[in-house]
Parts: structure tokens; C-alpha cells; sequence
């Protein structure tokens, strides 16, 4: 054992977990610009392949002092995303509202409770809640249920081809481990975008490692990967972990009616949404707020929905009651109140297709119904 004078070898860097601890001053008044710039990173940091959790906290003797620490499997994840373009990119956002800030980096030499004792299994799952009414459905913790999604583009043209591929893949096995198991994966196109939205019971990040080294997913992503629009080389990690980091499409809001999984036949669709530039998370927004009064209605037929959201991609699912007739209002996410004039206002079509409309409504839906590929749900274990 390694006494805790003793300084990590290499190997310890590079197979321990990493706690990385960020200090950041905050300017006089941009604490809620501040506060906007996390959430909207903060999903998207969940998807990067190493991240285990994240965590904001507020100084309460100086208010303007806030701490970001973050988990890691281990050094070498953290470092490859760290330095990448695409960290710096999605940094962007926090520099107009913060002056000063200080990154140390620590790798986990002792916990308590240890990880697999009684007390750890408790913390950890035992008493995790599912993803439920009213809460941003992000990364998740071992025991909840989590839903995350991944958004790309094929070569056009390509799109029978891919959607064949697509359709055709032998499913993983389900079962991660003793608190993780894949529920269900969705894939949908939209012309030439592919969109997977997976459900997972458990540790998202266990789960998306686990169906990376699946044999029958790893030969699905080789036979995409000549129609991608964006290459990516499976022999370099740092490419795959790239592709993948700005593929993710996290799910920034999860709404659920009570007793949602007592039974009954469900209809699942998906809808994209053409937001205008820097739109997407008030959109957002709006559909959320949709969704947590519908699925408060016992007489609404939406049971269950799902946003994804990342920069100006916004895609919704949505789980819906079979055997009424559908409800085009509560299907797009607008109802009939000034939310369906306000979301107008945020789609790039704009006035060309008024959601508050009948006629609008019936475009949209049209247009931007995500076509199914395949809807694959596991059998409870």
C-alpha cells in the first residue's frame, strides 16, 4: 500500500480517479450569467468519455467565490479533452463573467466510505431516485434512470444506406453491472442527421463505456463511418473520444406523469427543432414548461417526455397514450396558450409556420418528425 508521504507513480496518474477542483471569481453582477453558462456546460460535460460527476458550490462568506470540482477515471480522459479544441470552445461562455480562476488537478488516494461497501452501495444507489417531474434529466447517478442522446451527420446520399446499417445491428447485452443496464435505445434520421437516444438504469458513463466495447456496436459504428460528414480514425482514441464529445446531445429536462410505467401502450415519437441561432435553450425551456403542466393532467396523453439539448440542436421525445386521437398541440409542445406564438418566434421558419395554427401545427409535424429506425428495449433482468 502507498503511504500518503509517498508521491503517485505514473501508473497511479493514469489508472487512479481524478479530482480536478476549479476556483473561479465571479464579476459583481454576472453571477446569473455565470450560473446560465454552467447549466448549459454542464451537460455537455457529462457526455465526455472519463467524466464521472460534476458539482457547483458558492462560497457562503464570499459570494462571488465559486468552486467547480469534478471526477475522473482517471488523468489520461481528463487531460486529452482538457487540451482539445473543443473544451475551449465550450468554455467560451464563462469568460465575459469571470475574472479570475485556479485549476488543480488531485488523484483519489483514500475515500470514505470505500467504493463497494455497504455505505458506498447506499449513497451511491440505494437511495438514488429516478430522473423525475420538474428535474433536468443530465448525467445521472448510479440507481436513477438517465436519458442521453448523440447527434450526427451522414454524406448526403447516404441516408438509405445508413439507415439500413442503422436497422440491422445485433443489440448489446443489457446488463452492465450490478447497478447498471441499458432500458432502451431509440435511433431516428431527420434527412441526413442521425439521432440515438438512449435510456439507461443506472451509471451512464459505465454504460456508454460498455457499449463502446461491444463487438456487434463497434462493427455498426465501422460500417457508418464511411458516410460520416465529420471523419473519424478508430485508430487514434483521441479522434473517437472527439467524435463522440461533439456528438452528444444531453437531456437538459425530463417530464413523467405519475405512474408512468403502470402499464398501458405508449407511442414514442421525436421531433427536432429548427431553432434560430442562440435560441435553443429558451426554447428549451418552453417545451419544458409544456411538458411539466402536461403530464400533470391525468387526461393529457403525453406520459412521458424527454429535451435534448446542445448549442442550437434541440430534439424532443416524447411518449404518448395510444388509442385517442392525437392532439397535435400537446404532440409538437406548445399547447394552445402564447407559449405556441413565443416558440414561433424562436424557429427559423418564424412566421412561415405559426405554431398557434392548425394548418401550422400540421406542417410542422410534417416536417419535422423524426423518421424511426429502430426502438429496441431490454427485458427486465
Amino acid at each position: 500500500m502507498t503511504a500518503l508521504s509517498e508521491s503517485p507513480t505514473l501508473a497511479d496518474r493514469t489508472t487512479s480517479r481524478l479530482r480536478v477542483v476549479l476556483l473561479c471569481d465571479v464579476n459583481e453582477g454576472q453571477q446569473q450569467r455565470f450560473l446560465d453558462a454552467y447549466e448549459q456546460i454542464r451537460h455537455q460535460v457529462a457526455a465526455v468519455p472519463g467524466h464521472i460527476s460534476d458539482q457547483l458550490c458558492q462560497s457562503i462568506e464570499e459570494p462571488t467565490r465559486w468552486l467547480i470540482t469534478s471526477e475522473w477515471d482517471n488523468a489520461t480522459h481528463f487531460l486529452s479533452w482538457v487540451d482539445s479544441a473543443e473544451h475551449r470552445e465550450l468554455v467560451k461562455p464563462l469568460h465575459g463573467c469571470v475574472r479570475d480562476t485556479r485549476s488543480l488537478r488531485f488523484t483519489i488516494a483514500r475515500e470514505t466510505p470505500e467504493p463497494g461497501d455497504a455505505e458506498d452501495v447506499r449513497r451511491r444507489g440505494g437511495e438514488q431516485r429516478p430522473v423525475g417531474q420538474g428535474r433536468p434529466a443530465g448525467a445521472g447517478k448510479p440507481g436513477g434512470t438517465v436519458r442521453h442522446a448523440i447527434t450526427f451527420t451522414v454524406k448526403p446520399g447516404s441516408e438509405e444506406a445508413v439507415a439500413g446499417i442503422l436497422a440491422g445491428y445485433t443489440s448489446p447485452r443489457a446488463r452492465v453491472d450490478e447497478h447498471t443496464r441499458l432500458l432502451r435505445t431509440s435511433l431516428y434520421m431527420h434527412g441526413n442527421r442521425v439521432v440515438r437516444a438512449i435510456e439507461v438504469e443506472g451509471d451512464l458513463g459505465a454504460a456508454l463505456r460498455h457499449v463502446a466495447q461491444q463487438p456487434e456496436v463497434r462493427a455498426v459504428e465501422e460500417a457508418v463511418n464511411p458516410h460520416l460528414e465529420e471523419a473519424r480514425d478508430f485508430a487514434d482514441p483521441g479522434s473517437v473520444q472527439s467524435f463522440f464529445a461533439r456528438a452528444a446531445l444531453p437531456a437538459v429536462h425530463h417530464s413523467e406523469a405519475a405512474g408512468a410505467d403502470a402499464g398501458g401502450e405508449l407511442h414514442r415519437r421525436a421531433l427536432v427543432y429548427p431553432v434560430r441561432r442562440g435560441c435553443a435553450q429558451v426554447a428549451a425551456k418552453l417545451l419544458a414548461s409544456h411538458d411539466e403542466q402536461a403530464v400533470q393532467d391525468p387526461a393529457n396523453p403525453l406520459v412521458k417526455a424527454t429535451v435534448f439539448q446542445r448549442e442550437d440542436i434541440l430534439v424532443r421525445v416524447v411518449d404518448l397514450r395510444t388509442g385517442g386521437q392525437e392532439d397535435p398541440a400537446v404532440t409538437a409542445g406548445v399547447g394552445r396558450g402564447p407559449a405556441a406564438a413565443e416558440l414561433t418566434h424562436l424557429l427559423e421558419p418564424g412566421e412561415d409556420l405559426l405554431l398557434s395554427t392548425a394548418d401550422g401545427l400540421r406542417r410542422f409535424l410534417a416536417e419535422y418528425d423524426l423518421t424511426l429506425v429502430t426502438d429496441r428495449s431490454s427485458q427486465p433482468s
